[in-house]
C-alpha cells in the first residue's frame, strides 16, 4: 500500500488527465482486495470525505484543498475463468474477469488480444474497469453496458460485499446504479454518497465472444474505415480505426501523463510505449498535445421531452431516447448546441487564456497549460448558460465535479 499523508505531496492535478484540482489531504492506494475495503471503511468511520479514483479522467476537483481520502484501487489483474469456452447462441462465450482498478484501455487491448469482441469500439477512453461500469462508458456503437455480465461491489451501506447481476446495475445513457447513489438529481450531489457512490466496484466479470470479427456500429467509424455500418471487420481493424478517429478528435489521454510519478504502475507499460508512439505519429512532436488534457466529452447529450426537442432548430440531431422514467424521449448533440450557440471550437473567454474548448472538438474543455479548477469552472459556466440561454436547453456536466457547483439554477 503506497500513502501519502501530507496534502502537500499529492494534488488532483497529479491524478486527473485535466491536471487541474488542489491538494489532497490522505491518499492511499491499496494492492488487495482486503486492503480496498479498509480504506474505504476506515474514511467512513471517521466521516470524512471519500473519493474513489480510477484513472482521473472524468473528475474535475475544485483548487482548495480536499480535506478527505482518496483511495486509487491498486488492484490490477485481468483473468478468465472459463476452462473452457460455453456456446450460445451459436457462438462461444468468454468470461473475462478484471479488478477495478485495471486501466480500462489495458483491459481492451487484452480481450482484442485474445480474439474477443465485444468492447473493442470502446477502445482508447481514459479510465479504469471500475470506472467503466459507473459511467456505462460508451462511444461508436458500443456500451459497456452490452458487456458486462456482472459487478463485484462494496456496499458501504450494508457493510458487505456484494455480486451485482448487469440487470441490478440499472445501466442508462452514461449512468448506473451505482452513479444514481452519488446524487440527488442530475448533476446535483446527493447527502450521503459522494464524491464516491454507494457501491465500491471492487471486479467486473464481462462477457465477451470468442471470434476474430466485430461488427462496425457507428456511421464515423464506418466512414474511417471505408466500409458500411454492420460490415463485419477484425476487431484488430476496428480498434486501431477507433483510436485513430479519437487521436483525430483530440479525444484520448496525453500519453506523457504517465511520466508522472504519481500515475506510474497505473497502466502496461507495453501499452504506454504503444500510446507515446502513437501520439508522436500523431502530432509530430514530443510536446503535450494540449487537446487531450481534458476530461473527455464534459457535457452529457441532454435526453428531452418531445415538447422540447420540437422546439429546437429544424437541423438539430434528433434520436430516439427513453427519459429516466422509461418513457420515450428525444436525445439530442450537446456538442452541436454548443457550437451553434456560438461557442466554436477553441473558444476561450480571452485571448491566450489557459483554459479554452478543444481546437478539435467542441464538447472537451481544455487545460491549454497552467490553467486552475476555477478557470475550467468559469469556461464550463458560460458554455452551459449561452446553450440554455439560446435554446432553453440545461447540459449537465458529465465529469464528477468536487468542491464547485457547475449545475445552473
Amino acid at each position: 500500500m503506497n500513502v501519502f499523508p501530507s496534502f502537500a505531496e499529492l494534488a488532483f492535478a497529479d491524478l486527473t488527465t485535466i491536471g487541474v484540482g488542489g491538494p489532497i489531504s490522505h491518499f492511499v492506494e491499496p494492492t488487495s482486495r482486503v486492503g480496498i475495503i479498509e480504506a474505504v471503511e476506515d474514511a467512513d468511520r471517521a466521516g470524512l470525505p471519500l473519493c474513489v479514483i480510477g484513472g482521473g479522467s472524468n473528475m474535475l476537483a475544485a483548487d482548495d484543498a480536499f480535506e478527505g481520502v482518496v483511495v486509487r484501487d491498486g488492484c490490477r489483474a485481468i483473468t478468465v475463468p472459463d476452462e473452457a469456452a460455453p456456446v450460445e447462441n451459436g457462438e462461444p462465450v468468454v468470461h473475462v474477469n478484471a479488478e477495478a482498478g485495471c486501466n480500462w484501455d489495458d483491459f481492451v487491448a487484452f480481450a482484442v488480444g485474445l480474439g474477443l469482441t465485444g468492447v473493442e469500439g470502446l477502445s482508447g477512453i481514459p479510465g479504469t474497469v471500475g470506472a467503466s461500469v459507473v459511467q456505462n462508458i460508451g462511444a461508436y456503437g458500443q456500451e459497456v453496458a452490452a458487456s458486462v455480465e456482472s459487478a463485484e461491489v462494496w456496499d458501504r451501506e450494508t457493510k458487505r460485499v456484494q455480486y451485482l447481476p448487469a440487470a441490478d446495475l440499472r445501466f442508462a445513457y452514461r449512468s448506473s446504479a451505482l452513479k444514481t447513489s452519488m446524487y440527488a438529481a442530475p448533476g446535483i450531489p446527493g447527502p450521503k454518497y459522494f464524491p464516491t457512490p454507494r457501491y465500491v466496484v471492487l471486479s467486473v466479470t464481462f462477457r465477451l465472444t470468442h471470434r476474430s470479427h466485430g461488427v462496425v456500429g457507428n456511421g464515423q467509424l464506418a466512414k474511417a474505415l471505408g466500409v458500411e455500418i454492420g460490415d463485419k471487420l477484425e476487431t484488430t481493424a476496428i480498434r486501431a480505426a477507433v483510436l485513430s478517429v479519437r487521436a483525430a478528435k483530440g479525444m484520448l489521454e496525453d500519453a506523457g501523463r504517465y511520466a508522472n510519478p504519481a500515475m506510474q504502475g497505473t497502466k502496461r507499460e507495453e501499452n504506454i510505449r504503444a500510446a507515446l508512439d502513437s501520439q508522436r505519429a500523431a502530432t509530430g512532436v514530443e510536446d503535450p498535445d494540449w487537446d487531450r488534457h481534458s476530461c473527455g466529452s464534459f457535457f452529457m447529450n441532454p435526453i428531452l421531452p418531445a415538447a422540447v426537442a420540437s422546439a429546437l432548430p429544424a437541423d438539430a440531431p434528433r434520436f430516439p431516447a427513453l427519459a429516466a422514467d422509461g418513457s420515450p424521449a428525444v436525445k439530442t448533440s450537446a456538442a452541436w448546441l454548443i457550437d451553434h450557440a456560438g461557442f466554436h471550437k477553441g473558444y476561450a473567454l480571452v485571448a491566450e487564456a489557459p483554459a479554452a474548448l478543444s481546437s478539435r472538438h467542441t464538447l472537451a474543455l481544455t487545460n491549454r497549460g497552467g490553467a486552475k479548477s476555477s478557470d475550467l469552472a468559469a469556461l464550463a459556466a458560460a458554455v452551459r448558460d449561452g446553450v440554455r440561454s439560446a435554446y432553453g436547453v440545461r447540459l449537465v456536466p458529465e465529469p464528477v465535479v468536487i468542491g464547485m457547483n457547475l449545475v445552473a439554477d
